[in-house]
């Protein structure tokens, strides 16, 4: 009955129903997909922490809510709390990510964190695993930019320099530096910095530029220090020290390094250090620098050239350094000793 029936409709009859009935099928298929995307995001907003929020989207999702809804999301003290629990490494490592994360993206919930969660994340830097030591080092960097924790953190200095001096790995040294030069360094590091020179210099003298320039802004910073100046002149380094500043080398590197150095030159030639008679071992950094054998000045008069101006530049305040003392510098009306703006992070 049905088969004559479509028969005796015209053919534009038949086009039109089967229009209809794509529409519907196209109608339901739409709301068979508003469906599933509705319960897939329902599902990811009550997932557990330790799965949802190892996704950057996760964390990004939850800024957003919190400030549509003006409250706490309480996702930072849910990820602390399970710092409490025992998880793989794995796991561990991916929660300290997260709180990384929220640190940076949650502010009023990160302020409103307590000691006792920096003190949680110092612990964990005993951890045996490197990767979860490296995660524990980034959140602290992260809490560090928060100005009450910073002396809590501070506590744990001895034993970031610990692992930065007694553990060769790139990464883990790239966060425990990044971690040092956001803090104030306390004087009752000064012995343990004494101790870490040589491992610092190794650094700076390794073929990994980030954690070069990091290190070598840490001693750029330490060379400020009257009671640590000679430690760093004194260090021993490689024969081949100044190929550090072929104009080849990148510039990021290149400007860290002249920083560096004029400091380096302004404190040897300072009142204070100068009414010391000091002796330096013959493969010093000092010797290196401002022996009577070194080539410093020709590599620096191949910067004065550099195709990048902030090179030049800090290659002249180099060249002007060795030329003036600071005592004499201060007196001239041309010349001043550059200003410290390499040591309040990144």
């Amino acid at each position: 009955m049905g088969r004559t029936e479509d028969m005796g409709k015209s053919i534009p009859q038949c086009l039109r129903q089967l229009d209809i009935r794509k529409s519907v099928v196209s109608l339901a298929t739409g709301a068979g997909a508003i469906y599933l995307l509705y319960k897939a995001i329902r599902a990811g907003i009550q997932c557990k922490p330790a799965l949802c929020n190892t996704s950057p989207i996760c964390i990004a999702r939850l800024v957003i809510e919190r400030e549509r809804h003006g409250r706490d999301s309480g996702e930072l003290r849910r990820l602390l709390d399970s710092l409490e629990c025992k998880q793989d490494e794995y796991s561990r490592s991916m929660i300290l990510h997260s709180i990384t994360r929220c640190v940076y993206l949650l502010e009023a919930e990160a302020s409103a964190c307590t000691t006792d969660d920096i003190r949680l994340l110092g612990d964990i830097l005993d951890d045996n695993n490197n990767n979860v030591k490296i995660q524990a080092l980034n959140a602290l960097k992260a809490f560090s930019g928060i100005r009450k924790f910073r002396l809590k953190i501070q506590e744990h200095t001895i034993k970031v320099l610990e692992l930065i001096s007694t553990i060769w790995d790139t990464e883990l040294h790239i966060a425990g530096l990044r971690l040092l030069n956001n803090l104030p360094l306390p004087d009752f590091v000064h012995p343990q910095l004494r101790r870490v020179m040589p491992a610092l210099m190794e650094i700076v003298q390794s073929d990994y530029i980030l954690p070069q320039v990091q290190a070598i802004r840490l001693m750029s910073y330490l060379a400020q220090k009257n009671d640590l100046l000679y430690d760093i002149l004194n260090c021993q380094v490689h024969s081949n020290f100044l190929d550090l500043f072929q104009a080849t080398q990148p510039g990021t590197l290149l400007l860290e390094l002249l920083v560096f150095a004029e400091r380096l030159s302004e404190g040897r030639n300072s009142p204070h250090y100068r009414a010391v008679k000091w002796h330096y071992n013959e493969q010093s950094l000092h010797e290196a620098l401002f022996g009577d054998e070194s080539r410093l000045a020709d590599r620096l008069l191949a910067l004065v050239i550099h195709p990048e101006e902030d090179v030049q530049i800090q290659a002249c305040k180099v060249i002007v350094s060795l030329q003036y003392p600071q005592d004499l510098r201060s007196r001239s009306s041309s010349c001043h000793p550059s200003h410290s703006y390499y040591k309040n992070g990144e």
